[in-house]
């Protein structure tokens, strides 16, 4: 399993328009088959850093993944929303792995 985190700059002025994308990918991307941690928009500090999370099986399946959420009817909409309302500044993806686990007790 490798976790996607996606960082955004975003418009600060535009805040309610990545609000919006963010609950669309919501709905689409556990459809698409990720798992949704979720995401992230500014509320104190930085306004203009936000946040995307999800989990995948690998990067092949990363790949079938994306090409799922291109087809998918709100997948395909977020995109031309987000490129019509122009919010993203900035987007940087980065795919890590967990390594550690919480110690109980």
């Amino acid at each position: 399993m490798i976790t996607c985190f996606i960082r955004y700059h975003i418009d600060p002025t535009k805040k309610e328009a990545f609000e919006t994308y963010s609950r669309n990918w919501g709905e689409a991307i556990p459809r698409c088959g990720a798992d949704l941690i979720g995401y992230f928009a500014p509320h104190e500090g930085s306004s203009t850093l936000a946040y995307g999370v999800y989990n995948i099986e690998s990067l092949a399946a990363y790949e079938a993944y994306r090409a799922r959420l291109a087809a998918d009817p709100l997948g395909r909409e977020n995109y031309l929303f987000a490129q019509k309302e122009k919010f993203l500044l900035r987007e940087d993806r980065t795919f890590l792995k967990l390594v550690s686990t919480p110690k109980k007790g």
